[in-house]
């Protein structure tokens, strides 16, 4: 129920930051690098 109230507000946020391309909060997009080889525990 408390996230329902708020998609409203959330929505209106994200239709504004994409029509105006200007920075209203920053998106979490991983920009370190990819497909690295995992090393287990006993090796680090």
């Amino acid at each position: 129920l408390f996230a329902m109230s708020r998609v409203s507000g959330w929505t209106a946020h994200c239709l504004e930051y994409l029509q105006d391309n200007r920075l209203i909060r920053p998106r979490c997009d991983y920009v370190g690098p990819h497909e690295q080889e995992y090393i287990s525990i006993s090796q680090r």
